[in-house]
């Protein structure tokens, strides 16, 4: 990065000289543990109820389901020496994208995805991901469903048991579900495909649209559960740890969002929200007479956007109808470069707090299982996480703990949660 692009960071706050990922590491432990505590965190982690240790039996099916986003997906899974087989998946789209759907529609559609296997299997694994608080028997209570999906009468309802009441009143009784997120399937799919490769360990990382990480965590720490907390997954939801400094233009694209004073980390770090920080640099930048009259000209008509345009300018690619000198092509460069290598150094920071916290990669492999548009797609965040962990956890701590990137691990990961909790 040139010392223009450094000082203008600087300037808007974006830069922070002082930052370390040990240190922040250390602080974000602390919260995690208060998190664990009930006591006042910006890291939540919720239990998930879920257990990750035992033998995934081979050729046992399961139905499964991934509802998430706009696109909603179904099928059969089962194990076969450590490869996952997915047989009968469909793919559509959300009840309640384009058009309101009830509940009750909604559950509806749901059975009619798995009704025809239900001859083959009693266990059903649903990765749910919209807000939900998951409930002791490893159910979700939809707090609401949002994603641009419009489905009325949904807060307050539990997923499992809508499904299978409605099974059940088509004549299917007896069927069981487990509920869970998309960065705890992640988790669980990486370790069901990965369950012969030497791994003692396993983290789930989400770093796309939106930000997230999981962990198992010993119960003895879950102290918010009392004595019969056990050893389980647990969602961090990390995208709401607000511990780290803002910049001028994150504070600017928090008081504009729909929820401002949340999710600081995520707002920081997701996709979602990476492109449109890019734009607001730029126009900083040309504002600051940093970049010529004509190329501040087409920053000011840029939209509003994701992070895939400036993946390609981050590489010194595709800014021929942007930049009109090298100068200018410099700065965009450095800048949107700027903003993924930050993205994942606070990553890192997240990822070395789950190890101080759970003493992963002391004894043995330990591996970030990760899936999302940043991690499998831009060009910068990957290399650059992938060194950053070598620095700080491999070659710093000690610690065993490597990036395995990872694609399509929801509906293996549902299966496998319901082969490992649901007897």
């Amino acid at each position: 990065m040139t010392e223009r692009a450094e000082a203008f960071l600087e300037r808007c706050g974006m830069l922070d000289p002082a930052f370390d990922v040990l240190t922040c590491a250390d602080r974000m432990q602390l919260e995690m543990k208060k998190g664990l505590r009930g006591e006042n965190s910006s890291y939540p982690m919720i239990p998930t109820y879920l257990a990750a240790a035992g033998n995934i039996p081979d050729g046992v099916p399961v139905a499964v389901i991934d509802a998430g986003g706009t696109n909603f997906r179904s099928g059969l899974v089962h194990f076969e020496n450590g490869h996952c087989v997915e047989e009968h998946v469909q793919k559509c789209g959300m009840p309640g994208i384009g058009k309101p759907a009830t509940w009750e529609e909604f559950i509806r559609f749901t059975a009619d995805s798995v009704e025809e296997l239900m001859s083959v299997t009693d266990r059903i694994g649903f990765c749910f991901s919209y807000s939900a608080d998951v409930t002791p028997d490893i159910d979700g209570r939809v707090i609401r469903i949002d994603k641009e999906v419009e489905i009325s009468g949904c807060e307050g309802r539990l997923v499992g048991a809508s499904l299978t009441a409605e099974l059940a009143r088509r004549g299917l009784p007896g069927k069981r579900v487990v509920v869970l997120n998309d960065t705890a399937a992640v988790q669980l799919g990486g370790m069901a495909k990965h369950l012969h490769d030497g791994y003692v360990g396993c983290f789930g990382q989400v770093s796309g649209t939106g930000t997230n990480t999981c962990c198992t965590v010993p119960g003895e720490f879950i102290t918010k559960l009392g004595p019969d907390a056990y050893t389980m997954l647990i969602n961090m939801e990390s995208g709401m740890y607000d511990g780290l400094r803002q910049g001028d233009l994150d504070r600017e694209l928090d008081l504009e969002s729909h929820n401002p004073g949340e999710k600081h980390f995520e707002k920081m770090t997701a996709g979602v929200y990476l492109g449109e920080l890019c734009r607001r640099l730029l126009r900083r930048a040309g504002e600051e007479n940093l970049l010529s009259v004509p190329c501040f000209e087409k920053i000011l008509q840029l939209p509003h956007m994701d992070s895939r345009l400036p993946d390609t300018w981050a590489v010194g690619e595709g800014m021929e109808e942007l930049s009109v000198s090298p100068e200018d092509a410099g700065l965009i460069q450095d800048l949107a470069a700027f903003l993924f290598r930050r993205s994942a150094s606070f990553m890192c920071a997240n990822l070395t707090a789950m190890a101080l916290l759970t003493g992963a990669g002391l004894n043995g492999r330990t591996a970030v299982f990760a899936e999302g548009s940043l991690v499998q797609k831009n060009h910068i965040y990957r290399p650059t996480l992938t060194a950053l962990l070598e620095k700080h956890l491999r070659q710093g701590l000690g610690r065993d703990v490597s990036l395995v990137v990872e694609e399509d691990t929801t509906l293996p990961g549902a299966a496998a949660a319901a082969l490992l909790n649901l007897k």
